[in-house]
């Protein structure tokens, strides 16, 4: 019942909010504190929430809206006669891109200013085994088919990589991955995707994977 006391309905110019009809304000005011609590992903900072004009009284209106402010979101009563005009909504929804983009890269510098640390694995990655982590990876083994790894860091796998390998997975492009013989059944770098041919020669010399002018690509090195 009471996921049903507060309905959010997504728009253009905002989160609009309706009641189940007969709810109490105590009732309203709770579930709505509840799902703010949570951070529940409809109230991001910064998104406008739109209460409708004939619901509660202005003092109970007015104690909703501080509440929405304390969690950094912007509420407005509801106007059906002044609904926002196309360049509004544009302004508005440019602004929150805005805000998102700044949040993501705040978030990268604050993940980037982390020093650091190495995850060492010291055996070979079967099948179904996952390895997920903010740091760089180790891997003294192979990394069999079925098997994956997700790295906040760079990736160095001394033995055949075999598995999905996904270096710099929270938006480092200057990750790479090594190999002693790369031939994964799927490589991510950052947001891109390369895959191994389906007949791959086998070398001698380890193999590099980094990006390089947009696309990832593949090269010998010298250990």
């Amino acid at each position: 019942m009471s996921d049903e006391i507060v309905k959010i309905k997504g728009s253009k110019s905002g989160l609009q909010l309706s009641f189940a009809e007969g709810a109490a304000f105590a009732a309203v005011r709770k579930d709505i504190e509840e799902k703010l609590v949570s951070g529940t992903g409809f109230f991001l900072r910064g998104t406008l929430v739109l209460l409708p004009k004939d619901a509660f009284s202005e003092t109970e209106r007015a104690q909703l809206q501080k509440m929405f402010h304390e969690h950094g979101l912007i509420c407005r009563t509801m106007n059906p006669e002044a609904q926002p005009t196309p360049s509004e909504q544009v302004r508005r929804e440019n602004e929150q891109e805005k805000q998102r983009q700044a949040a993501a890269q705040a978030q990268a510098a604050s993940r980037k200013e982390k020093v650091q640390e190495m995850v060492v694995v010291n055996r070979t990655l079967r099948g179904g085994q996952e390895i997920r982590t903010e740091s760089s990876v180790m891997v003294c083994g192979n990394v069999n088919p079925g098997a994956q790894i997700i790295a906040g860091g760079s990736i160095d796998i001394r033995g055949t990589c075999r598995g999905m390998v996904h270096a710099g997975a929270f938006g480092d492009n200057t990750a790479f991955i090594i190999a002693d013989h790369l031939m994964p059944t799927q490589i991510r770098i950052s947001n891109l995707i390369a895959r191994s041919p389906d007949e791959m020669e086998k070398t001698e010399r380890a193999e590099r994977a980094s990006i390089k002018e947009g696309r990832i690509v593949i090269e010998p090195i010298e250990r």
